[in-house]
């Protein structure tokens, strides 16, 4: 006896195509043409791609080489979850503005019960065309809306319509099975789709018309699960999402302001605001973002961090310093809205000041923060390791609270960088030596990698038009040459180096670096 399998409410699912794509269309100080042939990848595999790229072959799965060989003009773009579910956020809101409980399945896909929003609005398909001139109502040309028997088979009947002549899809009650039987089993996308291919069996009809015993005894719960979405009884209920709470807070300025002194003025009350609804939930926030918007249209942003956490009056100083740095640059007109929101938050207990204080860290961190407010971002500097090959492009000085830029962080792979232990001193623009042998010629390093002569003595080791600088050092042992060979695609910033460690007579070691015919000292083991 097969197992009953109760009928799937009706459900309503609003779909907008190609989302990571219309997300980087729409988000961001200078979004992509939504014309251009654009491709978003994970894993290095197609998740998503224009229109225009699809033009020319690309599609979801294709592996990057692939994409780009149909493609060359390509832009690659990699995958971002947060940014693509910022991007939606003003979406969904505009979605339960017109019908509440909404559940967020992903960015660009929701679904809600269709019984609600049909008796208000006079139908289903009544329903479906207000919530799909909600959407289209934000600038968003392509919404797909699909109501059926459960969610499954909604979002199916979202999938197979078309742009211009079938944006909304109502399926019959009880008619699900019917519209299901034909479509491919890919649309299940289940690890068993590839065992189904091999079967034989092509379609979601052939599925269900194994039977849920068949499956069930083959994939367990799985196949009981697979039968019911191909059958079109789908049982999973919408679970309607909890809309967050509103910490962000914006201020619009009615006329423009073009002062510093002024935008600052008028966000202190909010930014009083703001630190007070995360205090409210018991969060600090531990990163700001910013977003000036000037009364042209311009908008800049920028994400601040704190070494602690943020109160109201380091917020509005990271307004005015995001004014300062802009210079005019950013903005080409006056400041017509200011937005503040959480970029990261912490658990305010984990910010707590202790019972007897921190000691020396609480009063390095207050001092610090005290006058970089006074002499702004710029004003207190703090050394960073950072990333790179050269000695001089890992030593950072970076604002109070802000961390090393991620392209240049020393966690990520550096071929040919020099590995510990490191030099303690090391020079900014290197030290202009001569490296001899004992013929007194100059020693170089050939095509081949290999030295033209054994180093025997070391000239220039001292402060330029010193005695020592000019004094002749005999070279007791050396090691080398490793290269360093950096940027061969491009002519102006190409290097090809060889680097080599040698001690002097007075057992003093250096770190000398050999490129194009010249040596330099990097730096120096003291």
């Amino acid at each position: 006896m097969g197992t009953k399998v109760g009928v799937a409410p009706r459900n309503l699912v609003v779909w907008l195509p190609d989302w990571p794509i219309v997300a980087l269309t729409r988000d961001g100080d200078d979004p992509l043409d939504a014309a251009a042939p654009i491709a978003v990848f994970a894993k290095n595999a197609v998740v998503a791609c224009s229109a225009a790229a699809r033009a020319e072959g690309v599609r979801r799965g294709l592996r990057r080489r692939d994409a780009q060989s149909r493609c060359p003009q390509l832009i690659v773009v990699e995958a971002d979850p947060v940014r693509d579910q910022r991007a939606f956020a003003p979406v969904i809101a505009a979605v339960e503005e017109a019908a509440p409980r909404v559940q967020l399945i992903q960015p660009g896909l929701v679904a809600l019960h269709a019984k609600g929003p049909a008796r208000y609005y006079g139908g289903e398909a009544a329903a479906a065309t207000v919530l799909s001139g909600v959407v289209a109502a934000l600038g968003i040309d392509d919404v797909r809306v699909g109501v059926a028997d459960g969610t499954f088979t909604a979002e199916q009947a979202a999938r197979v319509g078309t742009r211009a002549a079938d944006p909304v899809r109502v399926v019959p009650a009880g008619g699900a099975a019917a519209f299901l039987a034909p479509l491919s089993v890919s649309v299940l996308e289940d690890e068993t789709v590839g065992l189904f291919a091999r079967l034989g069996v092509q379609t979601l009809g052939q599925v269900a018309a194994l039977g849920p015993d068949r499956l069930r005894e083959r994939f367990g719960a799985r196949g009981t699960r697979l039968h019911a979405l191909a059958s079109g009884h789908d049982p999973r209920p919408v679970t309607a999402r909890t809309p967050p709470p509103e910490l962000h807070r914006e201020v619009s300025f009615e006329p423009s302001v073009a002062l510093a002194d002024q935008v600052a003025f008028g966000v202190r009350v909010p930014a009083e605001e703001f630190t007070a609804r995360l205090g409210a939930l018991d969060l600090v926030c531990t990163e700001l973002r910013v977003v000036l918007t000037g009364e042209h249209g311009e908008r800049t942003d920028r994400v601040w961090l704190h070494p602690d956490a943020f109160d109201a009056a380091a917020v509005v100083d990271r307004v005015r310093w995001q004014l300062a740095e802009q210079g005019g640059a950013g903005l080409r007109s006056a400041v017509a809205r200011v937005r503040i929101e959480p970029a990261g938050v912490d658990a305010a207990a984990h910010h707590t000041a202790r019972l007897f204080g921190s000691g020396p860290e609480e009063r390095v961190h207050h001092v610090l923060s005290r006058v970089q407010a006074m002499l702004g971002h710029q004003g207190v500097l703090v050394p960073e390791v950072g990333g790179g090959r050269w000695l001089a492009e890992r030593q950072r000085l970076v604002p109070w609270g802000d961390r090393v830029d991620a392209g240049a962080s020393a966690d990520r792979p550096w071929p040919g960088s020099l590995p510990g232990p490191l030099p303690a001193t090391v020079f900014p623009a290197g030290l202009p030596v001569a490296v001899l042998d004992d013929d007194g010629d100059m020693v170089a390093v050939d095509a081949r990698g290999e030295l033209t002569g054994d180093p025997a003595w070391v000239t220039g080791l001292g402060a330029p038009g010193s005695s020592a600088a000019r004094r002749r050092r005999g070279i007791r042992s050396w090691a080398g040459p490793w290269p360093v060979i950096e940027r061969g695609w491009d002519a102006e910033r190409a290097r090809h180096a060889h680097r080599f460690q040698v001690v002097d007579e007075t057992e003093r070691a250096w770190l000398l670096v050999c490129e194009a015919g010249g040596w330099l000292a990097e730096g120096v083991y003291d």
